[in-house]
Protein backbone atom coordinates (compact mmCIF):
# COMPACT_ATOMS: atom_id res chain seq x y z
CA UNK A 1 0.00 0.00 0.00
CA UNK A 2 0.94 3.67 -0.06
CA UNK A 3 1.15 5.88 3.03
CA UNK A 4 2.47 9.27 4.09
CA UNK A 5 5.86 8.74 5.70
CA UNK A 6 8.13 11.16 7.54
CA UNK A 7 11.74 10.21 6.69
CA UNK A 8 13.03 13.27 8.57
CA UNK A 9 11.11 15.75 10.77
CA UNK A 10 10.51 19.15 9.24
CA UNK A 11 8.05 21.38 7.45
CA UNK A 12 5.14 20.23 5.27
CA UNK A 13 7.63 19.12 2.61
CA UNK A 14 8.80 16.39 5.03
CA UNK A 15 5.65 14.38 4.22
CA UNK A 16 6.39 11.73 1.59
CA UNK A 17 3.82 9.51 -0.18
CA UNK A 18 5.64 6.19 -0.37
CA UNK A 19 5.05 2.48 -0.77
CA UNK A 20 5.11 0.61 2.56
CA UNK A 21 4.15 -2.87 3.81
CA UNK A 22 0.45 -3.59 4.22
CA UNK A 23 -0.73 -3.80 7.85
CA UNK A 24 -2.24 -7.03 9.17
CA UNK A 25 -5.12 -7.03 11.67
CA UNK A 26 -4.12 -8.56 14.99
CA UNK A 27 -6.23 -10.03 17.76
CA UNK A 28 -9.34 -7.90 18.23
CA UNK A 29 -8.53 -5.63 15.28
CA UNK A 30 -10.15 -4.83 11.95
CA UNK A 31 -8.39 -3.81 8.76
CA UNK A 32 -9.91 -0.72 7.13
CA UNK A 33 -9.46 0.20 3.50
CA UNK A 34 -9.22 3.95 3.95
CA UNK A 35 -11.45 6.31 1.97
CA UNK A 36 -10.42 9.44 3.86
CA UNK A 37 -8.53 10.71 6.87
CA UNK A 38 -8.49 14.17 8.46
CA UNK A 39 -5.73 16.53 9.53
CA UNK A 40 -5.31 17.35 13.22
CA UNK A 41 -2.89 19.67 15.01
CA UNK A 42 -1.23 16.61 16.52
CA UNK A 43 -0.24 15.50 13.02
CA UNK A 44 1.67 18.76 12.54
CA UNK A 45 3.53 18.15 15.79
CA UNK A 46 4.38 14.59 14.74
CA UNK A 47 5.70 15.84 11.40
CA UNK A 48 7.92 18.31 13.26
CA UNK A 49 9.30 15.56 15.49
CA UNK A 50 7.56 16.71 18.69
CA UNK A 51 4.83 14.09 19.12
CA UNK A 52 5.80 10.47 18.59
CA UNK A 53 3.08 7.83 18.24
CA UNK A 54 2.40 5.68 21.32
CA UNK A 55 4.47 2.47 21.49
CA UNK A 56 3.15 -0.21 19.16
CA UNK A 57 1.13 2.22 17.05
CA UNK A 58 1.49 2.87 13.34
CA UNK A 59 4.43 5.20 12.58
CA UNK A 60 2.39 7.11 10.00
CA UNK A 61 0.37 10.21 10.97
CA UNK A 62 -3.41 10.29 11.08
CA UNK A 63 -5.63 10.03 14.15
CA UNK A 64 -8.89 9.15 12.40
CA UNK A 65 -10.18 7.67 9.19
CA UNK A 66 -13.20 6.37 7.36
CA UNK A 67 -13.57 3.58 4.84
CA UNK A 68 -14.66 -0.04 4.50
CA UNK A 69 -13.66 -3.06 6.51
CA UNK A 70 -11.36 -5.24 4.40
CA UNK A 71 -10.57 -7.98 6.93
CA UNK A 72 -11.29 -9.07 10.49
CA UNK A 73 -8.64 -10.14 12.96
CA UNK A 74 -9.11 -13.06 15.38
CA UNK A 75 -11.74 -12.53 18.06
CA UNK A 76 -13.67 -9.76 16.33
CA UNK A 77 -17.46 -9.86 16.38
CA UNK A 78 -20.15 -7.34 15.48
CA UNK A 79 -18.45 -6.24 12.24
CA UNK A 80 -18.33 -7.71 8.75
CA UNK A 81 -16.12 -7.28 5.72
CA UNK A 82 -17.59 -4.49 3.58
CA UNK A 83 -19.08 -2.49 6.46
CA UNK A 84 -18.70 1.27 6.01
CA UNK A 85 -17.04 2.63 9.13
CA UNK A 86 -14.98 5.40 10.66
CA UNK A 87 -12.45 5.00 13.43
CA UNK A 88 -10.43 6.70 16.13
CA UNK A 89 -6.74 5.88 15.63
CA UNK A 90 -3.45 6.16 17.51
CA UNK A 91 -1.79 6.67 14.12
CA UNK A 92 -1.82 5.40 10.56
CA UNK A 93 -4.74 7.28 9.05
CA UNK A 94 -2.62 8.81 6.27
CA UNK A 95 -2.53 5.51 4.42
CA UNK A 96 -4.52 3.32 2.08
CA UNK A 97 -5.09 0.74 4.83
CA UNK A 98 -4.94 0.76 8.62
CA UNK A 99 -5.45 -1.82 11.37
CA UNK A 100 -7.40 -0.59 14.39
CA UNK A 101 -8.88 -2.14 17.56
CA UNK A 102 -12.53 -3.01 16.96
CA UNK A 103 -13.55 -1.02 20.03
CA UNK A 104 -12.43 2.19 18.32
CA UNK A 105 -14.58 1.64 15.23
CA UNK A 106 -17.92 3.33 14.57
CA UNK A 107 -20.47 2.82 11.80
CA UNK A 108 -20.84 5.62 9.26
CA UNK A 109 -23.86 7.55 10.56
CA UNK A 110 -27.05 7.50 8.53
CA UNK A 111 -27.18 10.34 6.05
CA UNK A 112 -23.41 10.77 5.61
CA UNK A 113 -21.20 9.49 2.85
CA UNK A 114 -18.17 7.48 3.83
CA UNK A 115 -15.65 10.28 3.18
CA UNK A 116 -17.52 12.86 5.27
CA UNK A 117 -17.44 10.46 8.21
CA UNK A 118 -13.65 10.86 8.44
CA UNK A 119 -14.27 14.29 9.98
CA UNK A 120 -16.08 12.84 13.00
CA UNK A 121 -14.09 10.44 15.21
CA UNK A 122 -11.43 12.73 16.71
CA UNK A 123 -13.67 15.75 17.28
CA UNK A 124 -16.66 13.86 18.64
CA UNK A 125 -14.52 11.76 20.99
CA UNK A 126 -12.53 14.78 22.17
CA UNK A 127 -15.55 17.00 22.76
CA UNK A 128 -17.78 14.36 24.32
CA UNK A 129 -15.07 13.05 26.66
CA UNK A 130 -13.97 16.49 27.86
CA UNK A 131 -17.09 18.65 27.79
CA UNK A 132 -19.59 16.03 28.88
CA UNK A 133 -17.83 13.06 30.53
CA UNK A 134 -15.31 15.17 32.50
CA UNK A 135 -16.74 18.70 32.72
CA UNK A 136 -20.38 17.54 32.82
CA UNK A 137 -21.90 20.40 30.83
CA UNK A 138 -25.60 20.62 31.65
CA UNK A 139 -28.62 22.21 29.95
CA UNK A 140 -28.83 25.92 30.67
CA UNK A 141 -25.12 26.30 31.42
CA UNK A 142 -22.70 28.42 29.37
CA UNK A 143 -19.83 26.84 27.44
CA UNK A 144 -16.93 28.99 26.20
CA UNK A 145 -15.08 27.44 23.26
CA UNK A 146 -11.72 28.85 22.21
CA UNK A 147 -11.09 28.39 18.49
CA UNK A 148 -14.77 28.10 17.71
CA UNK A 149 -14.24 27.70 13.95
CA UNK A 150 -11.83 24.76 14.26
CA UNK A 151 -12.85 21.15 13.84
CA UNK A 152 -13.11 20.77 17.61
CA UNK A 153 -14.87 24.11 17.95
CA UNK A 154 -17.50 23.52 15.30
CA UNK A 155 -18.40 20.18 16.91
CA UNK A 156 -18.43 21.62 20.44
CA UNK A 157 -20.87 24.34 19.40
CA UNK A 158 -23.29 21.85 17.88
CA UNK A 159 -23.18 19.31 20.71
CA UNK A 160 -23.57 21.94 23.41
CA UNK A 161 -26.56 23.47 21.63
CA UNK A 162 -28.06 20.01 21.14
CA UNK A 163 -28.15 19.48 24.93
CA UNK A 164 -29.56 22.93 25.63
CA UNK A 165 -26.48 24.90 26.67
CA UNK A 166 -25.57 28.48 25.78
CA UNK A 167 -22.39 28.77 23.70
CA UNK A 168 -19.74 31.47 23.54
CA UNK A 169 -16.84 31.27 21.10
CA UNK A 170 -13.61 33.06 20.34
CA UNK A 171 -12.22 33.40 16.81
CA UNK A 172 -9.97 35.83 14.98
CA UNK A 173 -12.10 37.00 12.02
CA UNK A 174 -15.67 38.06 11.31
CA UNK A 175 -15.97 35.29 8.73
CA UNK A 176 -15.09 32.65 11.29
CA UNK A 177 -17.44 34.14 13.88
CA UNK A 178 -20.24 34.22 11.30
CA UNK A 179 -19.77 30.51 10.67
CA UNK A 180 -19.91 29.87 14.41
CA UNK A 181 -23.16 31.82 14.60
CA UNK A 182 -24.62 29.71 11.78
CA UNK A 183 -23.87 26.62 13.86
CA UNK A 184 -25.70 28.10 16.85
CA UNK A 185 -23.13 30.06 18.85
CA UNK A 186 -24.83 32.72 20.99
CA UNK A 187 -21.88 34.88 22.06
CA UNK A 188 -19.26 35.85 19.45
CA UNK A 189 -15.88 37.17 20.64
CA UNK A 190 -13.14 38.39 18.31
CA UNK A 191 -10.04 37.65 20.37
CA UNK A 192 -7.97 40.09 18.28
CA UNK A 193 -10.18 43.02 19.25
CA UNK A 194 -11.97 42.02 22.47
CA UNK A 195 -11.05 40.71 25.92
CA UNK A 196 -12.84 37.39 26.23
CA UNK A 197 -12.99 37.67 30.03
CA UNK A 198 -14.86 40.97 29.86
CA UNK A 199 -17.11 39.75 27.06
CA UNK A 200 -18.14 36.51 28.73
CA UNK A 201 -18.80 38.32 32.00
CA UNK A 202 -20.90 40.93 30.20
CA UNK A 203 -22.90 38.29 28.34
CA UNK A 204 -23.63 36.29 31.50
CA UNK A 205 -24.49 39.20 33.84
CA UNK A 206 -21.16 38.83 35.60
CA UNK A 207 -21.41 35.11 36.24
CA UNK A 208 -18.85 33.77 33.75
CA UNK A 209 -18.62 30.49 31.84
CA UNK A 210 -19.63 27.25 33.51
CA UNK A 211 -17.34 25.24 31.23
CA UNK A 212 -14.40 26.39 29.10
CA UNK A 213 -12.89 24.21 26.37
CA UNK A 214 -9.36 25.48 25.83
CA UNK A 215 -6.80 24.78 23.10
CA UNK A 216 -4.28 27.44 24.15
CA UNK A 217 -2.88 26.20 27.45
CA UNK A 218 -0.45 28.50 29.27
CA UNK A 219 -1.23 31.72 27.41
CA UNK A 220 -4.89 31.66 28.44
CA UNK A 221 -4.63 29.93 31.83
CA UNK A 222 -4.91 33.00 34.09
CA UNK A 223 -7.66 34.61 32.01
CA UNK A 224 -9.58 31.35 31.69
CA UNK A 225 -9.74 30.99 35.47
CA UNK A 226 -10.96 34.60 35.74
CA UNK A 227 -13.63 33.85 33.13
CA UNK A 228 -14.98 30.83 35.00
CA UNK A 229 -18.23 31.00 36.94
CA UNK A 230 -18.55 29.68 40.48
CA UNK A 231 -18.27 25.88 40.27
CA UNK A 232 -16.83 26.33 36.78
CA UNK A 233 -14.77 23.69 34.97
CA UNK A 234 -11.82 24.41 32.67
CA UNK A 235 -10.92 21.61 30.24
CA UNK A 236 -7.53 22.06 28.57
CA UNK A 237 -6.99 20.00 25.41
CA UNK A 238 -4.27 21.93 23.59
CA UNK A 239 -1.02 23.78 24.13
CA UNK A 240 -0.92 26.23 21.22
CA UNK A 241 -0.13 29.01 23.69
CA UNK A 242 2.64 27.23 25.61
CA UNK A 243 3.06 24.66 28.35
CA UNK A 244 3.95 26.67 31.48
CA UNK A 245 1.58 29.15 33.07
CA UNK A 246 0.93 30.64 36.49
CA UNK A 247 -2.24 29.60 38.30
CA UNK A 248 -3.72 31.66 41.13
CA UNK A 249 -5.04 28.88 43.33
CA UNK A 250 -6.78 31.45 45.52
CA UNK A 251 -9.03 32.48 42.65
CA UNK A 252 -9.67 28.82 41.87
CA UNK A 253 -10.60 28.15 45.51
CA UNK A 254 -12.87 31.18 45.70
CA UNK A 255 -14.81 29.88 42.70
CA UNK A 256 -14.78 26.23 43.82
CA UNK A 257 -13.61 25.61 40.27
CA UNK A 258 -11.74 22.73 38.63
CA UNK A 259 -9.07 22.43 35.96
CA UNK A 260 -8.59 19.26 33.90
CA UNK A 261 -6.12 18.54 31.12
CA UNK A 262 -6.32 15.54 28.84
CA UNK A 263 -5.01 14.02 25.64
CA UNK A 264 -6.82 11.33 23.68
CA UNK A 265 -4.12 9.63 21.63
CA UNK A 266 -2.16 8.01 24.47
CA UNK A 267 -5.14 6.81 26.51
CA UNK A 268 -5.33 3.06 27.16
CA UNK A 269 -7.48 0.95 24.86
CA UNK A 270 -10.14 0.45 27.52
CA UNK A 271 -10.62 4.19 27.99
CA UNK A 272 -10.82 4.82 24.24
CA UNK A 273 -13.31 2.00 23.84
CA UNK A 274 -15.51 3.53 26.56
CA UNK A 275 -15.36 6.97 24.95
CA UNK A 276 -16.18 5.58 21.50
CA UNK A 277 -19.12 3.64 22.96
CA UNK A 278 -20.43 6.80 24.64
CA UNK A 279 -20.11 8.75 21.39
CA UNK A 280 -22.00 6.04 19.51
CA UNK A 281 -24.77 6.14 22.14
CA UNK A 282 -25.12 9.89 22.57
CA UNK A 283 -23.72 11.62 19.49
CA UNK A 284 -24.50 9.29 16.59
CA UNK A 285 -28.30 9.68 16.98
CA UNK A 286 -27.83 13.47 16.81
CA UNK A 287 -25.82 13.12 13.59
CA UNK A 288 -28.37 10.74 12.08
CA UNK A 289 -31.18 13.17 12.96
CA UNK A 290 -29.33 16.07 11.33
CA UNK A 291 -28.88 18.04 14.56
CA UNK A 292 -25.09 17.67 14.37
CA UNK A 293 -23.00 17.52 11.22
CA UNK A 294 -19.33 17.41 10.28
CA UNK A 295 -17.99 20.73 9.02
CA UNK A 296 -15.54 20.11 6.17
CA UNK A 297 -13.46 22.99 4.83
CA UNK A 298 -11.99 21.09 1.87
CA UNK A 299 -10.80 17.73 0.56
CA UNK A 300 -7.18 17.25 -0.50
CA UNK A 301 -5.62 14.17 -2.16
CA UNK A 302 -3.82 12.20 0.52
CA UNK A 303 -0.66 12.13 -1.58
CA UNK A 304 -0.66 15.93 -1.28
CA UNK A 305 -0.85 15.97 2.51
CA UNK A 306 1.79 18.71 2.61
CA UNK A 307 -0.74 21.16 1.15
CA UNK A 308 -3.28 20.21 3.81
CA UNK A 309 -0.70 20.80 6.54
CA UNK A 310 0.02 24.24 5.10
CA UNK A 311 -3.69 25.06 5.26
CA UNK A 312 -3.82 24.16 8.95
CA UNK A 313 -0.67 26.10 9.75
CA UNK A 314 -2.09 29.21 8.09
CA UNK A 315 -5.32 28.80 10.13
CA UNK A 316 -7.50 30.00 7.27
CA UNK A 317 -9.76 26.94 7.36
CA UNK A 318 -13.12 26.41 9.03
CA UNK A 319 -13.86 22.94 10.35
CA UNK A 320 -11.91 19.93 9.12
CA UNK A 321 -9.51 19.39 6.24
CA UNK A 322 -9.87 15.89 4.78
CA UNK A 323 -7.30 13.75 3.00
CA UNK A 324 -8.89 11.44 0.44
CA UNK A 325 -7.33 8.34 -1.08
CA UNK A 326 -7.11 7.80 -4.84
Amino acid sequence: MYAITIPEPGGPEALVWDEVPDPEPGEGEVLIEVAASAVNRADLLQRQGFYDPPPGSSPYPGLECSGRIAALGPGVSGWAVGDEVCALLSGGGYAEKVAVPAGQVLPVPDGLDVRQAAALPEVTCTVWSNVFMIAHLRPGETLLVHGGSSGIGTMAIQLAKAVGAKVAVTAGTKEKLDHCAELGADILINYREQDFVEEIKRATDGAGADVILDIMGAKYLERNVKALAVNGRLAIIGLQGGVKGELNIGVLLSKRAAVSATTLRARPLGEKTAIVAAVREHVWPLVAAGHVRPVVDREVPMSDASTAHQVLEESGHIGKVLLVTP
